[in-house]
C-alpha cells in the first residue's frame, strides 16, 4: 500500500503579530520577550516597563488600546 505525504512549507507570509511587535535593545540589539512591568496610564493607554537582560538598560514604551463595541 504506497504511503502519501504532503510536505507542508514552513515558510509563513508575513511574522506572527505578536512576534513582530516585540522590541530590540537600543543599545546591545538583543530581542527582549516579556516586559518587566505593565501600568493603565489613561483609559486607553499602556506603559510597558523594558530591561534588557544582557547590558540593563531600560525604557518604557507606550501603546494606545482600541475600545470593542459590543452589539
Amino acid at each position: 500500500m504506497p504511503a502519501v505525504a504532503e510536505v507542508m512549507s514552513t515558510n509563513t507570509p508575513r511574522p506572527a503579530p505578536r512576534g513582530s511587535d516585540l522590541p530590540t535593545c537600543p543599545v546591545c540589539a538583543d530581542s527582549m520577550v516579556a516586559a518587566e512591568a505593565s501600568a493603565f496610564v489613561a483609559d486607553n493607554v499602556i506603559s510597558y516597563l523594558w530591561s534588557c537582560d544582557t547590558c540593563g538598560y531600560g525604557f518604557v514604551t507606550k501603546h494606545a488600546v482600541k475600545r470593542f463595541s459590543c452589539n
